[in-house]
C-alpha cells in the first residue's frame, strides 16, 4: 500500500482560513466602525439641529419676556386709569349732594337747636350743637332720620351743667349720609336687608 502525505495541503487550507477570518474580521471591524462614525455624526447633526433650535426657542421667548413686561406695565397703568376715573365719576355723581346736604340741614334744624360744627369723614357725618332741652334734640333726630339724604343718627353725646339749670344741653350725633338720587344705593340697600333676613 502506497502511503500519501496530505498535511502540506492541510496545513496551506488552515493558513487560508485564517487569512480569510481575519479579513473577514478586519471588514466586521471597518464596518462597524463606519456604522459607529455615521450614527455618531448623525446624532451629533441631530443635537446641533436641537441647539439651533433651542436657541431660536429662547430668542422668541426673550422677545415674548419683554411683550409681557410690556403687557404687565399697560394692565398696571389702565387699573390706575380706571381708579381715577371711578374717583372723578364718584366727584362728580357726588357734587350736586353737599348742595343738597346743606339745604336738608338747614329744612331738618328745629327751633331751639343750634349747630356749632359739622365733619364729614367718608359717608359719616358728625355734628355737635347745643338745643334748649333734651327734646329738641330727640326732634332733631326723628327729622334727621325722615331725611332721604341721611339715615340713622346716632347720638353720641348728649350733656348738660348740672351747676346751671339755664345752660343749654350739648349733644354730638352722627349720621349717615345717603344719595337718593343713586340707583346703586337703593341695590345696595335692598341687598344688605335681604342678607339681613336670611
Amino acid at each position: 500500500m502506497a502511503r500519501i502525505n496530505l498535511l502540506p495541503w492541510r496545513e496551506e487550507r488552515r493558513k487560508l482560513r485564517q487569512q480569510e477570518f481575519f479579513a473577514l474580521l478586519g471588514a466586521v471591524a471597518l464596518a462597524a466602525a463606519g456604522i459607529v462614525l455615521a450614527v455618531t455624526l448623525f446624532l451629533g447633526s441631530q443635537i446641533d439641529l436641537q441647539n439651533e433650535r433651542l436657541a431660536a426657542l429662547r430668542s422668541e421667548i426673550q422677545v415674548l419676556d419683554g411683550r409681557i413686561l410690556k403687557i404687565e406695565e399697560l394692565d398696571r397703568t389702565r387699573s390706575r386709569l380706571l381708579q381715577r376715573k371711578a374717583i372723578i365719576e364718584e366727584l362728580q355723581a357726588s357734587r350736586s349732594q353737599m348742595v343738597h346736604l346743606f339745604d336738608e340741614l338747614v329744612r331738618t334744624i328745629p327751633e331751639g337747636v343750634r349747630l356749632e360744627s359739622i365733619k364729614q369723614a367718608g359717608a359719616t357725618l358728625t355734628l355737635e350743637g347745643d338745643a334748649q332741652s333734651n327734646a329738641r334734640v330727640s326732634a332733631y333726630m326723628r327729622s334727621l332720620d325722615a331725611s332721604p339724604w341721611m339715615k340713622n343718627p346716632d347720638l353720641q353725646i348728649v350733656k348738660a351743667d348740672d351747676a346751671n339749670p339755664q345752660a343749654r344741653y350739648s349733644f354730638t350725633l352722627r349720621v349717615t349720609l345717603e344719595n337718593p338720587l343713586d340707583p346703586n344705593a337703593e341695590e345696595a340697600e335692598e341687598n344688605a336687608l335681604a342678607g339681613g333676613g336670611q
